[in-house]
């Protein structure tokens, strides 16, 4: 485990192999353990940074609202420890609007992005509703909240498939402090547009959706990516394709890695 401080906050990370920089950016309640069997087979040929995002996994909390900016910076201030002056970035659900903050802010350091299970777009006016309910159900029962948020990323079909592998990251959700848990939801509730960055930036994107994505709508979703350059790939899953797809995912991230 490496560090490097942000704000007062510590932020935690992992680098491993070399070449071409590819940042690996967790989802919300996950932390960069997910990333590790994908780490074993990407750092083969590329220098594979995982990072967990303020208040979760090993990172510290900044403040009671998490802006995606927030961790945008923080990400780049990992990569200015690492002197990397150029990278990939990869993120999941929340992680993707880490990704899509990144790239609006520091489009010199974009080599390429890939959205898995993510969005460019706000969330709606009930979204952000939810977002407000979960707040007050994770102030009132943190595990419960868990419990119920981490089975419903996944596609029914695969509910009782992948038993082991769901109990596995509601573990690791728990671990999640409660600050950091709020401070996500608030992070991601007051989000800001992002389409503009699918629509016009230069550099080479990828879309990654499961059509019975449970929390992303498929059709709407892909209607972002009207008329532009980005790739889309999709799965017949749930939101939780690193799991949902493991194998699939790791050859399609390894063909795009290689076009850039």
């Amino acid at each position: 485990m490496k560090t490097t401080s942000f704000k007062k906050a510590q932020i935690c990370y992992s680098d491993t192999g070399k070449g071409t920089a590819i940042v690996l950016l967790h989802g919300f309640l996950e932390n960069k353990k997910m990333w590790n069997h994908y780490t074993s087979f990407l750092s083969e040929e590329y220098r594979v940074i995982t990072i967990d995002l303020l208040g979760h996994g090993e990172s510290d909390c900044l403040g009671y609202v998490h802006e995606m900016e927030d961790n945008a910076r923080a990400v780049n201030q990992v990569l200015k420890d690492l002197k990397i002056e150029k990278a990939a970035l990869l993120g999941h659900s929340m992680g993707g609007y880490v990704v899509l903050a990144f790239a609006e802010l520091f489009p010199e350091k974009t080599k390429g992005i890939i959205l898995l299970n993510s969005t460019a777009k706000e969330d709606s006016a009930e979204r952000k509703t939810n977002r407000l309910r979960a707040i007050k159900a994770v102030q009132q029962n943190l595990s419960a909240f868990v419990s119920m948020a981490v089975s419903n990323l996944f596609s029914e079909d695969n509910r009782n498939r992948l038993i082991a592998e769901i109990e596995k990251v509601k573990k690791e959700a728990l671990q999640t402090p409660l600050q950091g848990v709020i401070a996500s939801l608030e992070g991601m509730r007051i989000r800001k547009n992002r389409e503009f960055i699918l629509q016009e930036s230069t550099f080479p994107m990828l879309l990654i959706l499961g059509k019975k994505d449970p929390v992303l709508n498929y059709d709407e979703t892909v209607q972002q990516i009207k008329d532009t350059s980005v790739q889309l790939v999709s799965f017949p899953d749930g939101h939780m394709s690193s799991i949902e797809n493991q194998e699939e995912l790791i050859t399609i991230l390894q063909g795009f890695l290689s076009e850039i």
